[in-house]
């Protein structure tokens, strides 16, 4: 099935509505239309064709949204590629799934006398992105979406979110991320403008709220964290009203229930979601007008998805935003079980009112002592603390359990807690064996370059903690 490119066709309908607001730089539907247009034929030019797996390696920019759009016109793959890789791993990747041509400089295609191309049309059924996902594993995995299963997924949030002309969603995710690939989708779909921010501003995501009066949000948990405590600290002053809001999304990883509770108390218009790059982004979210104890779910199955819960309890999908499979250079793996149902690898239950609660990872589950242990359990009672930011819970070996849970504490600003504080905590909240056996502050040498916190890094420090003094071995000490 084929259809017009969504920015042609809000330039017919809406072809002087604001489509990109970036920094120096603004597009009318209009122009934007034209400037993909020429892209397209600067991309022929090279030898760019359908089915070409394109890697894109950058910043968000007006320049990646120009020759993304391009790129789909023409029927290629984009294969969007975290910029902060090293160039020895890019190499590798591109090796690997059979990349045909590697962008770093993305305004090199976009050139103003270029012809303009008359591809005006997308097809449903193209492979459009390949997203790579680390999920749980160390390796990432290669998630080939169609063009269909990005369109499909937007359809359904923009009819559970109203998005309209003159509205403003910022572009807060990376487009290396099917999270940021979705915020495009919902927009061009909607004919609302996607506001780029100034990545290397400070503050950059507080700002562009207020400079660019910003509709539509989509938050990971840091995001939201950064954005309550900046309101916390500076108050409510008029520079600071952000009574333009009308949609915070939260998604990419389990939100603290303190955090979901310190947002509803700024009056945040919050909507909390369930999703993953093998269904194209969102399936679940909760709607507009939801009572506050259900934004501590993951909210309702959005359009054109299926979901069960199956006997083990855990979260099965399908529907028109699903993946082809998952991609391995010429090689597709179907990845679907019986009835075309993905199993997720998450466990969930939904209530009698249809809202879906993530209760976290079947294979970040652990035996210790012949008890199950769910370490997002462990870790949604620690953030709970006033004190804590961010806590990762794995297991470390124990030669009487078999394993014991280790927790890595990110404390708030100048906090301080001891070993005895938190066992007396925990002691009134959780069991005796789900409590931690060790406490480790947060390593100072872990970046935060993706939307996930990586487990296997986590377990890889616990590890090698293990083999020596874990009370000097560096980033690796009990509190005391």
């Amino acid at each position: 099935m084929k259809i017009n490119c969504p920015i042609a066709q809000q330039a017919e309908q809406l072809p002087d509505n604001l489509a990109v607001i970036a920094p120096g730089q603004i597009f009318t539907y209009s122009q934007l239309d034209v400037m993909v247009s020429r892209t397209v034929s600067v991309l022929e030019q090279k030898g760019i064709r359908k089915r070409t797996r394109v890697a894109l390696v950058g910043r968000n920019s007006w320049e990646y949204i120009v020759l993304l759009t391009a790129l789909w016109r023409i029927g290629a793959i984009a294969v969007p590629l975290n910029f902060r890789f090293p160039s020895a791993i890019i190499n590798e990747i591109s090796k690997r799934q059979g990349i045909n041509y590697i962008i770093e400089e993305c305004f090199d295609y976009i050139q103003q006398d270029a012809q303009l191309s008359d591809r005006k049309r997308m097809n449903l059924n193209n492979p459009a992105v390949i997203i790579l996902t680390s999920g749980s594993t160390a390796r990432e995995k290669a998630v080939l979406l169609t063009y269909g299963a990005l369109y499909y997924n937007a359809l359904g949030s923009n009819e559970n979110i109203k998005l309209a002309p003159g509205d403003r969603w910022l572009l807060s995710l990376p487009l290396f991320h099917v999270g940021g690939l979705g915020i495009l989708f919902r927009c061009f779909m909607a004919g609302a403008a996607v506001v780029v921010p100034q990545e290397n501003e400070k503050k950059a995501l507080e700002n562009s709220l207020i400079t660019y009066r910003v509709t539509h949000v989509s938050l990971v948990s840091t995001q939201l964290l950064r954005l309550i405590n900046h309101l916390e600290e500076e108050g409510t002053a008029s520079s600071l009203d952000f009574s333009h809001l009308k949609a915070v999304l939260l998604g990419g990883s389990g939100f603290p229930a303190d955090l979901i509770q310190k947002a509803l108390s700024l009056h945040l218009p919050i909507h909390t979601s369930y999703g993953l790059s093998e269904m194209g982004s969102q399936v679940t979210t909760t709607p507009a007008g939801t009572l506050a104890d259900k934004l501590f779910t993951s909210g309702k199955l959005l359009a054109y998805r299926d979901l069960l819960i199956d006997k083990n309890n855990e979260i099965c999908v399908k529907g028109k935003t699903i993946f082809k499979g998952y991609v391995e250079g010429a090689v597709i793996s179907r990845s679907r079980g019986r009835g075309g149902w993905f199993h997720t690898g998450d466990i969930g239950m939904i209530d009698t009112e249809g809202y879906l609660t993530v209760l976290g990872r079947r294979d970040n589950m652990f035996i210790s002592g012949g008890e199950n242990i769910m370490p997002e359990e462990i870790e949604a009672v620690l953030n709970e603390l006033p004190e804590v930011e961010q806590v990762v819970v794995v297991p470390v070996a124990d030669d009487v359990y078999g394993f014991r849970p280790a927790a890595f504490l990110k404390l708030r600003g100048d906090s301080t807690v001891t070993k005895d504080y938190l066992l007396t905590y925990l002691e009134g909240k959780l069991p005796r064996y789900k409590i931690p056996g060790f406490f480790y502050h947060w390593p100072e040498g872990i970046e935060e370059e993706s939307l996930k916190v990586k487990r296997s890094l986590f377990k890889k420090l616990c590890h090698q903690g293990t083999k020596a003094q874990r009370n000097t071995k560096e980033f690796y000490f009990s509190f005391t």
